[in-house]
């Protein structure tokens, strides 16, 4: 029984409070923090908090020869290294007026769209993660270690490559890897119904990512948007085909797109991009047999290799977005000068703030793992 005199405590109806989200956190690829204002459980304002990985790489790039920086670059995206080799060495054969082999040109494309689906792959796993469910993550995990496994046998390391160089390729394709590559995509395609049951048409996820971290095609023009995010906007904007570099000019596939902008779009559009990167492998595999010669040019001795004056930027579509580098030789054996345009450095920073105002807490995690963010871009 309360006492007579019992009055009870008013309490504010809501108060605001910070919290500090990360960053050791599913949210994203690696370890990575946001300094969230929030009112119960709305944000009020995201600040984007990096600095937690790998730091510093463009630094350390000029105080390397040039060819050294290929065993390093590949460590500024783990989850999809094979771009960072590519547009290294691509950025180096500008500069020293590198020719690279045709066979070479067709095994790059090979490996870039490979490392795609790992990264695509990735992806899904985490954000399926970010919602309490883990089976496509564990799923995921399971496909992308068979293309691991490929990788491993053309270039000897899982995950750091270190066999895109300037002007070609490390080695030479080993007998059967072409059938094995092709029997590894029949294998995970076959699957994709089955992560359509479990994810992608999941009743739980639509409700978690429709409608939730929209962004409009102005937006994403003025935040410095790319790859699939932007292509989720309903801009079809990708470098393979509206700049392209080493054959995928001779290569046919579509640019997916949407025109909903938020989570779920950027998800589908990813999905769709797996199948196109299917298309391309498929077609690199019916056209490499007949494709002979070397597989890289002539290069003089590389721990005395001095790149003449200069400046060049080379860029790639990345399975994150575009991603650049920027390099400056004055003549010596390291660059004088590199710079990394690292998709992530918007889509970690000014997107992941912006989109993350008004969200509930409980949508954060989801809104970065939509952006498919590689950290260490934002530390390099």
């Amino acid at each position: 029984m309360r006492p007579e005199n019992y009055q009870p405590v008013e309490h504010p109806a809501s108060h605001e409070y910070e919290l500090y989200f990360g960053p050791n956190h599913p949210g994203i690829e690696g370890n990575y923090a946001l300094k969230l204002r929030l009112s119960g459980d709305e944000v009020l304002s995201a600040t984007a908090d990096g600095g937690y990985l790998h730091r510093g790489f463009e630094k350390l790039m000029e105080e390397r020869l040039w060819i050294q920086n290929v065993a390093l670059v590949p460590r500024i995206c783990v989850p999809d290294p094979v771009p960072m080799e590519e547009t290294y060495a691509h950025c180096v054969e500008m500069l020293g007026g590198l020719e690279v082999p045709e066979r070479a040109q067709w095994i790059r494309v090979l490996m870039l769209e490979l490392s795609r689906i790992c990264a695509h792959i990735f992806t899904f796993g985490g954000n399926s993660a970010t919602i309490g469910q883990y089976s496509t993550m564990f799923w995921g995990i399971s496909e992308r270690d068979l293309i691991l496994d490929i990788f491993e046998e053309i270039t000897g390391g899982r995950v750091y490559h270190m066999y895109i160089t300037p002007g070609g390729v490390r080695r030479d394709l080993p007998d059967g890897v072409l059938e094995r590559i092709a029997a590894v995509l029949d294998d995970i395609e076959t699957r994709l119904p089955e992560y359509d049951d479990l994810f992608f048409d999941n009743p739980v996820f639509m409700r978690r990512s429709q409608g939730i971290g929209k962004m409009t095609p102005e937006q994403a023009l003025a935040w410095g948007v790319t790859g699939p995010n932007l292509r989720a906007c309903g801009l079809p904007f990708d470098l393979r085909r509206d700049d392209p570099y080493l054959v995928y000019d001779q290569l046919e596939f579509d640019i997916p797109t949407d025109t909903e902008g938020d989570i779920y779009a950027r998800t589908l559009v990813r999905r769709s991009e797996l199948l196109q990167s299917f298309r391309i492998v498929r077609q690199v595999l019916e056209r490499l047999p007949s494709i002979t010669g070397p597989i890289r040019c002539p290069l003089p001795n590389p721990l005395a290799w001095n790149i003449p004056k200069g400046s060049a930027y080379a860029r790639t579509e990345s399975s994150k977005g575009e991603l650049g580098f920027y390099a400056v030789s004055d003549g010596g054996s390291k660059p004088w000068r590199v710079h990394v345009r690292g998709a992530s450095s918007m889509h970690a920073v000014q997107v992941l703030e912006n989109l993350c105002k008004g969200a509930r807490l409980e949508d954060v995690a989801q809104i970065m793992f939509s952006l498919d963010a590689c950290p260490p871009e934002v530390d390099r």
